[in-house]
């Protein structure tokens, strides 16, 4: 499993609308990609955003970077939307799971 970090700190005079879009589309387009595995967002205090992406492979990365509608939307992104980014890719080399299952008992962990 690889993961990417993607760390964000938006333009003051951003076009929120067209910023939304712009995300929804990007979302279209990385969920068609092999190896995809999902995403989520958070936001800080300090107005930053964190989203974090999963991937099977660092092929499956590098097809989402060398996607071409992506990088026309990276070039935009740096014109457009972002005051300041930045990318972190890492590998697992652990992963733990817990949750409480829906009849109240554990669901197992890995290790």
């Amino acid at each position: 499993m690889e993961i990417v970090l993607f760390h964000i700190r938006t333009r003051p005079d951003i076009n929120e609308q067209e910023y939304q879009r712009t995300f929804e589309d990007m979302m279209t387009l990385v969920s068609k990609i092999p190896g995809f595995v999902g995403i989520e967002g958070f936001s800080g205090e300090d107005g930053s955003e964190l989203a974090i992406a999963r991937f099977d492979s660092p092929e499956a990365i590098a097809a989402w970077r060398d996607q071409p509608e992506h990088i026309r939307t990276r070039q935009r992104g740096r014109e457009e939307f972002f005051a300041a980014y930045d990318i972190t890719i890492a590998t697992v080399s652990r992963h733990y799971d817990w949750r409480l299952s829906q009849g109240g008992g554990r669901v197992g962990e890995q290790w």
